[in-house]
């Protein structure tokens, strides 16, 4: 199966890394970064220097294509799936994005190619393992989807260091959520929604965050009472971030808001990814929960340290692909997320990053 990768940053890098190891795909990596595309390189992989915001050079590069996984920033989400529909090409994504989701929706009507987008984290996992809970009550009354990636030793009063894309964490935290309320779908504010709680004796709290729930509120409407995404921090951060959006009024500059968190925030790949998903509801005449749990740590891959984020992103993507490979997705028109079943992700030679360790 040819594969293109767009996107050669540390998502990219480790999505190539697992694929080209596997053996069963003849991936090329492209980008306009030519130093990133040479540490890609130096893997084996087949990798190419490519303008991605130019629309005919992304078709050109598409165009003898089975499959595209797009690592991009999600600004980029829409014009590659675009491509993606005119050279047939199979579309696989990480955004994040709402807006982006809804239109490649809409370009997945009647086409012959699969549209998959939000393969990863969150949305992506989160969303599989609620719905895979979810399914096992008879009536649900409440699903509770919480995800962080943290660093594993803060140091500054944000208590956070840069684990992933600075234009996907703004976007994030500056646009309105989807949430179920009392069967209803609704939009709640990002930051709001603020909550405290302990796991393994470690205080968190956790709050409104887009994106994160995918196509999930549309899946599970007028089947849920309660639905809502948060993402987690350590205690302290939400309000910081308040104070930078609002009171500095950077939500209305987030350009300037991104330049000082990457002056500021130092990078780290010692970090952890937590997954936290509950789900209370009927089952045989009785209200029960059952809860799904993951921390995810950095590791050492070739020699090399892997982030928790990197390991957990990119084992959402190929695991997807992977399993659409064998014929266990639909394979023409759009997949949602919960279409998965968490037991395949899970025995997945990829999705096995997310089992205990």
């Amino acid at each position: 199966m040819n594969v293109t990768l767009l996107g050669a940053g540390h998502i990219g890098y480790t999505i190539s890394q697992l694929l080209h190891a596997s053996g069963d795909y003849r991936v090329t990596v492209a980008d306009r970064d030519e130093r990133a595309l040479a540490a890609i390189a130096a893997l084996g992989v087949q990798t190419r220097t490519l303008d991605t915001s130019d629309a005919s050079a992304l078709t050109a590069a598409l165009d003898d294509q089975d499959v595209v996984l797009n690592a991009l920033p999600y600004h980029l989400a829409i014009p590659v799936a675009q491509a993606a529909k005119a050279t047939n090409t199979h579309y696989f994504d990480l955004t994040e994005d709402v807006k982006a989701t809804k239109t490649i929706r809409q370009l997945a009507e009647g086409a012959s190619n699969a549209f998959m987008p939000q393969c990863g984290l969150a949305p992506g996992f989160i969303g599989i393992a609620a719905h895979s809970l979810a399914k096992r009550f008879d009536s649900v009354r409440e699903v509770k989807m919480r995800v962080g990636a943290l660093p594993e030793f803060p140091t500054n009063a944000l208590k956070y260091n840069l684990t992933w894309s600075v234009d996907g964490l703004v976007n994030e935290y500056c646009h309105p959520c989807e949430a179920v309320r009392n069967g209803e779908l609704q939009l709640v504010q990002p930051l709001e929604g603020l909550e405290h709680f302990s796991l393994d004796g470690v205080e968190y709290e956790a709050f409104n965050t887009s994106g994160g729930l995918g196509t999930l509120c549309e899946t599970l409407q007028g089947q849920v009472e309660t639905l809502d995404y948060k993402t987690v921090r350590y205690p302290g951060h939400r309000d910081l971030m308040k104070f930078l959006l609002e009171d500095l009024r950077l939500a209305g500059d987030q350009e300037q808001l991104k330049n000082i968190l990457r002056g500021a925030v130092p990078t780290t790949m010692q970090d952890v990814v937590l997954v936290f998903v509950t789900v209370s509801g009927m089952r045989g005449g009785k209200l029960v929960q059952e809860v799904f749990s993951r921390k995810i740590f950095a590791a050492e891959r070739d020699g090399r340290l892997t982030s928790a984020i990197q390991i957990t992103t990119a084992a959402g993507i190929c695991t997807a692909l992977d399993l659409f490979r064998e014929g266990k997705l639909p394979q023409r028109g759009f997949i949602a997320q919960e279409q998965v079943d968490m037991d395949a992700f899970l025995a997945n030679r990829f999705g096995k990053a997310y089992q205990p360790v």
